[in-house]
C-alpha cells in the first residue's frame, strides 16, 4: 500500500512539472487560440450543432431566454431524473417550473428530438455600472442535429414563444373590464376600460345544458382558438361572433364566463349606452386585447337598433317627438339638442364587429345576448358577424340533473338510484310543462338543500306541478300535462298578444319602445288603444 501511494506522488509530481513547462513554453494567448481551433475542428465534424439563448442581450433581458424558461416549465415537469427550480411569478395563479443549473431535458418538435441545457456560470467582476448585472451568467444551450436545423428554425422558436405567451395568460388572473364611465373618459394610464378581477366560477362543467349541445359549443371553442392557420390561409380575420338569445333567467351570462374560463381569455363588457358615437366605438374596440371576449349584453334594449323595415314604415307615418336615445339622432333635428349628435348608428355596430377596424387584432369573440332576437336587424345576425346562433331554453330533463349534481351533491350512482323513483319520474314528465328557467330550478334547490336530497326533489316536482297548472288554467288549453296541443295554443296565443300590444306603438311612432322609456312620446291616440 505505501508504494502505491508513493508512485501515485511521483506521478503527480511529474504531471505539475509537465503542466509548468507547457505554460512557459506556451503562453496564455496562444492556449487562447489552440482550444479555439480545436473547438472548430470538433464542431466541424460533430452531427449536431448548438444554439446559446443568454439571459440578458446587452443591458436589456431576451425576450427569448424567458419564453423558453415559461415553455420548459410545462415539459421539464414531467421529466424523470430532472432537477427543477419553483417558482411563482407576481400576480399568478400558478406555480412553474424551470430547469436547475447544469440540468438538461429532451424535447420533440415534427418529429425531431433537440435538447435544451441550462447553463450557470459564475460572472467575472465587473467594474462600476449605474445597472448592475446579476452575479451569475445563465444561458440555455439548445442542440439539435444539423440535417433537421432547416425544418425547426425559426418554426421551434415561434411555437416556444406562442406556448409561453399562453402559458403566461393562464396562469395569470383573468380580467373583467368595463367602460361604463361615460364620455369617453380615459383613466390614469390614457385607457378607456376599467379593469377588475375576474372570478366568475361557472364552467361548462356546471353549466345547466344539454351535454350534445354543450359538446358543440366547447368544439366550435377549440377550433377557433386553434385555428391561426386556418384563418391565415383563407384570409378571414381571426374573430368569431356568438349570438345568445332566449328568455331571461336561462343562463345567458352564465355561458359568456364558461367561455371565458374555458379559454382563458379576458372579458370586455361593452356597455353601448356609455359610447357617445361610432368614433369612440372605434376607439373601445382598439384599446382591447387579443384573446379576449367583448360582450353587449340586452343589444335589444341597451340601444334602438330595430329592424330597418321598421323604420322604413315609420317614415311613411307622421313623426312623433324625436327620442334623444334615437339610433339615427341628427344633431340639426329641432328639439333634439346637444343629446342627438351623440348616438350609435347600426353601420357603426355592423362596422364594429364586421367592418375594417375589426381586423385591429386577433382571437377576438364578439358575444351578443337579446331576449327577443326579432327585434335586431338581419344584417347584424347574418355569418360573419354572429356567425353561431345558440338559443338558450327552458330547463330541460338532462340540464335538470346537472343542476341536480351541483345543488345537491347527487353522484352518478345516486341518479341511477332515482332514476327509478316515482319523484325522478314526475320531474321527467312535468318539466316540459312546466316552462322553467334554470335560474327557478336554482332558486328552489337553494332553499331546500338542508332539507335532504328526496325532499328537495320533490319540493321541486310541487314547483313544476304548479307551474304546468297555472300555465294550462292561463292559456285555458286541455288539463293533461305536457301535451303538444297545449303547448302550441299557449305559443299561439302569446305571439297573437305580443303582436296585439306592439303594433299601436309600431303604427304610431314606427319604433318598439319595449325596453326603453318613451311613454310621454307615445300619441294619445295609441295610448288609448293599448
Amino acid at each position: 500500500m505505501k508504494e502505491y501511494w508513493t508512485a501515485l506522488a511521483s506521478l503527480m509530481g511529474a504531471f505539475a512539472f509537465l503542466q509548468g513547462v507547457l505554460h512557459t513554453v506556451f503562453p496564455a494567448e496562444l492556449r487562447v487560440v489552440l482550444a479555439r481551433l480545436l473547438g472548430r475542428v470538433t464542431r466541424a465534424f460533430s452531427p449536431y450543432c448548438y444554439f446559446d439563448v443568454t439571459e440578458t442581450d446587452g443591458m436589456s433581458t431576451n425576450e427569448i431566454y424567458d419564453a423558453v424558461q415559461l415553455y420548459l416549465s410545462s415539459t421539464a415537469a414531467p421529466a424523470a431524473g430532472a432537477r427543477l427550480s419553483l417558482s411563482r411569478p407576481l400576480n399568478a395563479s400558478s406555480f412553474t417550473f424551470g430547469l436547475a443549473a447544469s440540468d438538461r431535458v429532451v424535447d420533440a418538435f415534427r418529429g425531431a428530438s433537440v435538447t435544451w441545457e441550462h447553463v450557470v456560470a459564475p460572472r467575472q467582476g465587473q467594474g462600476f455600472s449605474w445597472r448592475p448585472l446579476p452575479e451569475e451568467k445563465r444561458r440555455f444551450t439548445l442542440r439539435i442535429r444539423r440535417g433537421d436545423r432547416d425544418k425547426l428554425l425559426p418554426a421551434y422558436l415561434d411555437h416556444i414563444l406562442a406556448s409561453a405567451a399562453d402559458i403566461r395568460r393562464r396562469s395569470q388572473d383573468r380580467l373583467l373590464y368595463t367602460n361604463a364611465r361615460g364620455g369617453g373618459a380615459m383613466d390614469a394610464r390614457g385607457l378607456p376600460w376599467d379593469p377588475v378581477p375576474f372570478k366568475h366560477p361557472s364552467t361548462f362543467d356546471t353549466l345547466a345544458m344539454d351535454p350534445e349541445r354543450k359538446a358543440r359549443i366547447m368544439a366550435d371553442l377549440r377550433d377557433f382558438a386553434e385555428g391561426s392557420a386556418f384563418y391565415e390561409r383563407t384570409g378571414r380575420a381571426w374573430k368569431r361572433g356568438y349570438l345568445l338569445y332566449g328568455p331571461p333567467g336561462t343562463g345567458k351570462s352564465s355561458m359568456i364566463a364558461a367561455m371565458a374560463n374555458f379559454l382563458g381569455y379576458d372579458v370586455y363588457d361593452l356597455e353601448l349606452t356609455e359610447v357617445g358615437s361610432n368614433a369612440e366605438l372605434r376607439k373601445l374596440l382598439m384599446k382591447t386585447t387579443s384573446k379576449s371576449i367583448i360582450v353587449i349584453e340586452d343589444i335589444d334594449c341597451s340601444v334602438d337598433l330595430t329592424n330597418r323595415a321598421s323604420a322604413a314604415a315609420a317614415a311613411q307615418q307622421p313623426k312623433a317627438l324625436p327620442r334623444p336615445s334615437s339610433i339615427d339622432g341628427d344633431p340639426h333635428q329641432d328639439g333634439g339638442g346637444a343629446s342627438t349628435a351623440r348616438s350609435i348608428t347600426l353601420s357603426g355596430l355592423l362596422n364594429f364587429t364586421d367592418g375594417l377596424w375589426s381586423c385591429c387584432g386577433a382571437e377576438r369573440i364578439f358575444v351578443f345576448t337579446t331576449n327577443h332576437i326579432e327585434k335586431l336587424d338581419p344584417a347584424l345576425l347574418r355569418s360573419g358577424r354572429m356567425d353561431m346562433h345558440i338559443f338558450m331554453s327552458y330547463c330541460s330533463f338532462q340540464a335538470l340533473k346537472i343542476l341536480l349534481k351541483n345543488y345537491l351533491a347527487l353522484q352518478d350512482d345516486e341518479l341511477q338510484h332515482f332514476a327509478a323513483s316515482q319523484v325522478m319520474k314526475g320531474l321527467e314528465e312535468w318539466i316540459d310543462a312546466a316552462e322553467i328557467t334554470p335560474a327557478d330550478v336554482s332558486e328552489v334547490l337553494i332553499k331546500n338543500r338542508r332539507s335532504g336530497k328526496e325532499e328537495a326533489m320533490q319540493e321541486l316536482l310541487d314547483v313544476f306541478k304548479a307551474r304546468a297548472e297555472k300555465r294550462r288554467r292561463e292559456s285555458g288549453g286541455p288539463a293533461s300535462a305536457g301535451t303538444e296541443a297545449g303547448v302550441a295554443n299557449e305559443e299561439e296565443e302569446e305571439e297573437e298578444e305580443k303582436r296585439a300590444l306592439e303594433s299601436p306603438k309600431e303604427k304610431a311612432n314606427g319604433i318598439d319602445n319595449s325596453c326603453g322609456g318613451g311613454g310621454d312620446d307615445e300619441p294619445a291616440e295609441a295610448k288609448k288603444q293599448v
